[in-house]
């Protein structure tokens, strides 16, 4: 599970979705919901709600098949709203299998 970090890098980040930097930097630059700090160094730091937002875009356009303009439309809209609520019931139902498949491997 993850653990509640205050910041996590793009590394950090493209780990959690299994992607490449790149896709992040990528969709960064695409939605301008997602607005990364930098430290000294220049490297983004995204926040809890980045990655939220990186979440959500990640269902909409990989899992939902949607459009990058189909998925920045539908964060826009209040029909989002839904996508919210979908969005929390998958989240909460991935870490209730990861949790299950660890249970189950430690029997």
């Amino acid at each position: 599970m993850e653990s509640a970090k205050m910041f996590y890098t793009i590394g950090e980040v493209a780990d959690m979705f299994k992607v490449n930097t790149s896709l992040i930097r990528f969709w960064e630059k695409e939605f301008d919901v997602i607005k990364p700090q930098r430290n000294k160094k220049g490297n983004r730091l995204f926040t809890v709600s980045d990655v939220d937002y990186f979440h959500q875009i990640y269902h909409l356009v990989k899992e939902q098949g949607f459009t990058l303009q189909g998925a920045k439309d539908r964060l826009k809209s209040k029909i989002s709203e839904d996508t919210d609520a979908k969005f929390e019931a998958i989240k909460t139902l991935k870490h209730i299998k990861t949790f299950l498949l660890d249970l189950k491997e430690n029997l």
